[in-house]
């Protein structure tokens, strides 16, 4: 058991330190989200106007962005094997004395403290953008961006696991990023859409993780995501997000230890 939470430290520190070094990857995984804060929000906003009684759509939009952020930072978590792999690092690790599970759940962590660092970037960004925030929003906050971070790293890495060049790895996932992104509620109610889209929204597990965060900021009387006449509170959608986490995760150590 020692050697497994050594094993997970060393991994998670690596992982945290390329990020901190990689300076154009530490500044363009914000990029995406402030250009469709700033594209839908500013150029959307006036003409769309009120999404729910007494809420803009800058308001209702920007726990979606918060959360996009950490699903772009937390998927991407599957390159590091990739790139490992094709360095001969993972070689390396493979054959130490370290345990092969917790190089997996490492990762995940390093990803998933990365993705928090960069969430709690864009919370500051709040009050710009003219969304209310407080300290007990931001507690409130951390454990959901915790659980939805570490599900989206094990998703990631579980791609990651069955993947031999970044190139692939790249086009898959832009297969996955922007399908689970429209998918999810960040733009539009998923309530309020064709029945298909909203079936398809439903299994995504983002939406649960953005619907969430979108009741922390709101309130519970104007978010929720309706689930068989059941609508689902924070605790609700944070246990499907969790259980989907756990499912990733299981799957992607399976994969790598049988890859390998």
């Amino acid at each position: 058991m020692a050697i497994v939470f050594r094993t997970i430290w060393v991994i998670a520190y690596r992982e945290l330190l390329r990020f901190i070094q990689d300076r154009p990857r530490m500044f363009s995984s914000f990029s995406m989200p402030i250009i469709f804060l700033i594209i839908f929000g500013a150029g959307f906003g006036r003409l769309i106007g009120q999404m729910m009684p007494g809420v803009d759509y800058i308001q209702f939009m920007y726990p979606g962005i918060l959360a996009m952020t950490v699903l772009m930072t937390s998927v991407m978590s599957g390159v590091s094997i990739v790139w490992d792999r094709e360095f001969g690092f993972l070689k390396e690790v493979l054959v130490s004395p370290l345990s092969r599970s917790g190089v997996l759940v490492g990762k995940a962590v390093g990803a998933a403290t990365i993705a928090i660092i960069q969430g709690a970037i864009m919370v500051g960004l709040a009050p710009i953008v003219n969304v209310p925030i407080n300290l007990g929003t931001v507690l409130a906050l951390l454990p959901l961006l915790l659980i939805l971070s570490l599900a989206l790293s094990g998703l990631g890495l579980l791609i990651g696991a069955r993947m031999r060049s970044q190139q692939g790895f790249q086009i898959v996932m832009q297969l996955v990023i922007f399908p689970m992104m429209f998918l999810s509620g960040i733009f539009f109610p998923v309530s309020g859409v064709a029945t298909w889209l909203e079936v398809l929204s439903k299994l995504n597990p983002v939406t649960y993780g953005i619907d969430a965060i979108r009741q922390v900021f709101l309130g519970t009387e104007v978010a929720g995501v309706t689930v068989f006449g059941h609508t689902m509170g924070i605790v609700d959608s944070a246990i499907v997000v969790a259980m989907a986490g756990v499912v990733f995760l299981t799957t992607a150590i399976w994969a790598f230890n049988k890859q390998e």
